[in-house]
């Protein structure tokens, strides 16, 4: 488990204010079609992408049981789901798809306009 610390504290709240899909919502995504290659791994045993599946693990985490590499990736997602949020290509299929894939639905009413802030 990662020391809880202010950085912690930080980066997990970054995370859930971008990430806007439950657990349940990115899984059962991930695995249709509509996710394309960033939801589907070339592996058929194991059908959905590893990055993922690790958000989908950590949307069930609670805060104390993240671990370090947790907060890594918390921290990689919240920074991806920014910048591409700086450029909106809200009628690119392909946009849509590369910020599902890590649990942000663009077109979802908690997705900030292009007016707000992140």
């Amino acid at each position: 488990m990662a020391e809880h610390s202010a950085e912690t504290d930080r980066v997990w709240q970054e995370f859930h204010s971008v990430v806007n899909m439950s657990s349940e919502e990115l899984r059962e995504w991930l695995l249709t079609d509509a996710a394309g290659e960033e939801g589907l791994s070339s592996d058929p045993g194991h059908p959905v992408s590893d990055r993922g599946e690790e958000v989908v693990a950590i949307l069930g985490k609670r805060k104390t049981d993240v671990t370090e590499s947790d907060v890594e990736l918390m921290n990689e997602v919240a920074e991806f789901v920014r910048n591409e949020l700086a450029d909106p290509k809200r009628e690119d299929q392909e946009w849509r798809r590369r910020l599902m894939a890590v649990g942000h639905d663009p077109l979802a009413p908690s997705s900030p306009s292009q007016d707000e802030e992140l």
